[in-house]
């Protein structure tokens, strides 16, 4: 974290977010909380995974219905793909609102109102007759959804700090990817003995129970500890926030990964299903070796980020996500391998994410813990921002070949690698150290 007359160069005209982000971490909480944290780590861990869970197994779950879909719908494969393009949109929009307002008003509320859109939203997906209305009601999902998505990694950051932060971060990651594992596989079952629709309906229960869920768990932002300026102040905070090149990094290197993990998540059920022939229930259990492979990083990230810092785990995973896209896109241009040559690198290019996502965002949120909810909006606006690109454009560039696919993914695994090059430079920063911010 830069030193405090750095920062207050950087932003003089908001002294009170200044102030918030040089406080140490281990003051911000109340002695309940960090009690609580102590010894609730378990029950804690379970609710926020759910919480989490929300942005996997909304775009994982229905995709083996996809060329289904496609056919009830009368829409073209392009056009199927164009709902995952929805629902990241709503997905990413959505977060700039809910991040500011968590910072004012806590973060159990704003949850609970995400969790109503997000089941009518679902129930709306299920009603759908046109894939115009479908796109729709899943931008409304994902709005609902995003809320929990975002207040949940503030929530980490409001009990938890430094490495401990990341390491618990990384633990949620390696619950939450059984969400992608289990998602194509129950989606493939469900379709197996009932239409796609009861997809949806499925998850219209799930968020009712999670609502249900959520008040199990205390508000973690503490009134003092909330922003009292107006919301219309909410612009000149992302402001500042993106002023800053190593906040950019942070959000440029996850921002790139995902969008080649949307445009994976598009365009593998018409690469494989289609293309490649595998059995729509034969698809989940490929898309799942994806999970594998982010549950194992995650571990070796739990393990090494005390040792080597989050900054330089973070670097390393870029570097692998950049040489697995371009493997990627010479075997889809080629068609060397067949199937094992087009899945293996992108398996392995997915597995980054074990090692870039939880460093970048708690790399980010240890420079400003004073405006957590607004720099969890932000990075992950960025990461499903670029998911927007990544899955619209596979549909754009649709020729029914792999090919598209291969090429997104080289793309944005360069993208990923300059980024944590070039805005993420060695040095002495909490997360180069794994020391508490």
């Amino acid at each position: 974290m830069p030193p405090p007359s750095d920062t207050s160069a950087l932003c003089p005209a908001t002294p009170l977010l200044v102030e918030a982000a040089i406080v140490p971490g281990e003051a911000r909480a109340s002695g309940g909380l960090r009690r609580f944290a102590e010894t609730h780590d378990l029950r804690t861990l379970l609710i926020l995974s759910v919480l989490m869970a929300f942005s996997s197994i909304s775009t994982d779950i229905y995709l083996p219905a996809l060329p289904m879909m496609a056919d009830a719908l009368h829409a073209g494969t392009g056009a199927m793909e164009f709902t995952i393009s929805g629902y990241l949109i709503g997905f990413s929009l959505g977060q700039f609102f809910w991040g500011p307002l968590s910072d004012r008003v806590g973060r159990r509320g704003p949850i609970a109102i995400g969790m109503v859109l997000y089941i009518i939203g679902s129930a709306g997906c299920a009603l759908s007759h046109g894939v115009e209305g479908m796109i729709a009601w899943r931008a409304v999902q994902a709005i609902g959804a995003c809320a929990s998505v975002t207040l949940a990694r503030a929530i980490v950051r409001d009990l938890y700090v430094g490495h401990r932060a990341a390491q618990m971060m990384s633990t949620l990651m390696i619950v939450t990817a059984l969400a992608p594992m289990l998602g194509p596989t129950v989606g493939g079952l469900i379709i197996a003995v009932a239409q796609w629709r009861a997809i949806f309906w499925m998850l219209a229960v799930v968020g009712l129970l999670t609502l249900a869920a959520l008040y199990t768990l205390p508000e973690t932002l503490a009134v003092e500890r909330r922003r009292r300026e107006p919301l219309s102040h909410v612009f000149s905070t992302y402001r500042m926030l993106l002023s800053q090149p190593r906040l950019l990094g942070y959000a440029g290197v996850g921002g790139f990964l995902y969008g080649g993990i949307f445009a994976y998540v598009a365009g593998t059920p018409f690469a494989y299903i289609t293309y490649h022939h595998v059995l729509p229930q034969h698809y989940g259990l490929l898309f799942a070796l994806g999970s594998v492979g982010i549950m194992s990083m995650n571990l070796v990230n739990v393990r090494l980020v005390p040792r080597l810092g989050s900054d330089r785990l973070l670097r390393t995973g870029a570097f692998g996500a950049c040489a697995m896209g371009v493997l990627a896109a010479i075997t889809a241009r080629t068609g060397w391998g067949g199937l094992a040559g087009l899945a293996i690198p992108l398996i392995l290019f997915v597995a980054c994410i074990g090692l870039i996502a939880a460093n970048a965002i708690t790399g980010a949120l240890n420079l400003f813990p004073g405006v957590s909810g607004s720099v969890s909006a932000l990075i992950g606006a960025s990461q499903f921002g670029m998911g927007v690109f990544g899955s619209a454009l596979v549909g754009v560039f649709a020729d029914g070949t792999p090919w598209p696919l291969g090429a997104l993914m080289a793309f944005f695994g360069i993208g990923s690698l300059l980024c944590a090059v070039m805005l993420v430079p060695r040095g002495n920063a909490a997360g180069e150290l794994g020391a508490p911010a």
